[in-house]
């Protein structure tokens, strides 16, 4: 497959971001490793995304052309999507964007990973704890869970998500026949891990309402012993700099604000120093961060439990427990051995080159049918 150029083996990303220009999200930073390593293996990939402020309608990303288009005008990509002319467009998450290059190209290759579905109580949840205000929510509800959104996903050539508990859910949200199958986001294993003396505590993620940081931030004034590092800001710049000067004197907290995975090792120094990484968010699917830190040996002591993955690999906090959690983790260097674990089945599981030969193995499938 390495080295072929004809349009076959052109892949177009699709997506609402691309981690870059101001929007960091989960969505976006699988995207842009997908495509990043696509790229390295020869592969010709584009990605279609809407533009942000500072993008150019043409950026050369990674090695990935990205092509903007206007949030404002999202039927525009599908003159983007004919400029691609690929052999599969790939849906890193659905979104109207699916259903525009479903309608450019129908003769080609269609294929979706769901990442983050979310049902009725999930928008609700959404639409009560939003990021930025209410409105948003709505908008993001009309561009990625639309009439016309559900109706192209069942006419997908292929169904993915990134998470096994995800299936049942995903065959319902978007009347499925068959179960969608199991695609794994890839995560780089670091090379050398070195756990900080003192017990250091993470938090790894957007410090918006909907992710309930003050519940990972109490914890520093509970645990004074404890070194507490919160990665992260908020989209309400005002919330953010309310947090931030309400744990101003949090002498065991150290809030380190947005880091770039992509231009900094700072994200991976962190975790390779902590102990436990905390994730108090209300609702998530499987996310990146619980990847990354069970990658860097962090247990996972968290509310939500996808995959298990709290459960096997560190403390569910099934009742917002978050003390007795970490009490629990710390006593004895429980987080050690639940840590040791999630670093197996992350490495056997989403280890990069695995998950993007998994990848790869999905396209020529769609491409030999």
């Amino acid at each position: 497959m390495q080295g072929q150029e004809d349009k076959n083996m052109k892949i177009c990303l699709i997506c609402v971001e691309i981690f870059a220009w101001g929007k960091y999200g989960g969505f976006g930073r699988a995207t842009r490793m997908i495509g990043r390593e696509l790229v390295k293996r020869g592969l010709d990939v584009y990605a279609v995304v809407p533009r942000r402020q500072g993008q150019k309608s043409v950026e050369n990303l990674d090695g990935i052309m990205v092509l903007g288009f206007s949030p404002a005008f999202p039927w525009t990509a599908k003159r983007l999507f004919r400029k691609c002319d690929a052999g599969i467009y790939h849906s890193c998450e659905p979104s109207f964007g699916t259903c525009l290059a479903i309608k450019t190209s129908p003769d080609h290759k269609h294929m979706v990973t769901v990442r983050d579905p979310r049902d009725a109580l999930d928008w609700k949840i959404e639409y009560e704890l939003p990021s930025v205000n209410r409105v948003q929510v709505l908008l993001n509800y009309l561009y990625e869970n639309n009439i016309l959104v559900r109706r192209s996903i069942r006419r997908m050539d292929a169904v993915y998500t990134t998470a096994k508990y995800l299936i049942p859910k995903v065959k319902s949200i978007y009347g499925l026949k068959e179960d969608p199958s199991f695609l794994p986001t890839p995560v780089e294993l670091p090379a050398h891990i070195q756990k900080a003396d003192v017990p250091t505590v993470c938090y790894l993620a957007r410090l918006d309402r909907r992710k309930r940081p003050t519940l990972f931030l109490d914890l520093a004034r509970k645990f004074p012993r404890v070194k507490f590092i919160a990665v992260g800001k908020s989209r309400d710049s005002k919330w953010d700099k309310y947090l931030r000067t309400k744990y101003a004197r949090v002498e065991n907290l150290q809030m380190v604000g947005f880091v770039d995975q992509f231009s900094t090792r700072l994200h991976s120094k962190i975790l390779e120093r902590s102990w436990v990484m905390v994730n108090t968010s209300s609702r998530e699917g499987l996310p990146n961060a619980f990847l990354e830190s069970a990658s860097h040996q962090c247990a996972i002591l968290s509310s939500v439990d996808p995959d298990e993955f709290a459960s096997n690999f560190g403390y569910f906090a099934r009742e917002d427990d978050f003390c007795e959690g970490l009490s629990f983790l710390l006593e004895n260097d429980r987080w050690k051995k639940q840590g040791e674990r999630g670093y197996e089945y992350v490495k056997r599981t989403f280890e990069l080159n695995h998950a993007v030969d998994l990848h790869i193995e999905a396209y020529n499938r769609l491409l030999a049918k």
